[in-house]
């Protein structure tokens, strides 16, 4: 009898945590489009994650985060999606993140947007800047 009660308090638990992911804000100087470029090359990484849903005309994206430790005694239960939107506030850029890891374990709205930071770098640095003007003939 204990083992039951503790086997649906432990369900309950389990069904309960996905309604208590944050929305994590982080504003960007630069259009939606940039940043939407930098969130798909990092959801891209199948080591870290699993796209469930991708949107881009609305950029937005579900995405489960892939752990070393999700394969334990909770198996698939603690497998919960993240959600990513990103929100055009002008020139610049607003991405809000679902997250439902943030803690003990794991930091995957931190590990997301340092990831997503890295990827705006790496596609700035990627981007041909413009051609240099040739010189006038005689200078």
């Amino acid at each position: 009898m204990k083992t039951k009660l503790v086997a649906v308090a432990f369900l309950s638990l389990a069904l309960a945590l996905p309604l208590l992911g944050k929305t994590y804000k982080s504003s960007y100087p630069v259009p939606c489009s940039e940043v939407w470029s930098a969130v798909k090359d990092t959801l891209g990484n199948s080591e870290n994650y699993n796209v469930v849903e991708s949107n881009d005309s609305e950029m937005t994206a579900s995405y489960q985060v892939k752990h070393s430790v999700h394969v334990n005694i909770t198996g698939a239960i603690l497998q919960r999606t993240n959600h990513v939107t990103l929100v055009s506030n002008g020139p610049a850029c607003e991405m809000r993140v679902v997250s439902n890891f943030s803690g003990w374990e794991h930091n995957d709205r931190d590990d997301f947007k340092k990831r997503v930071d890295e990827s705006l770098v790496k596609l700035k640095a990627e981007t041909p800047s413009q051609p240099a003007k040739p010189e006038a003939p005689g200078k």
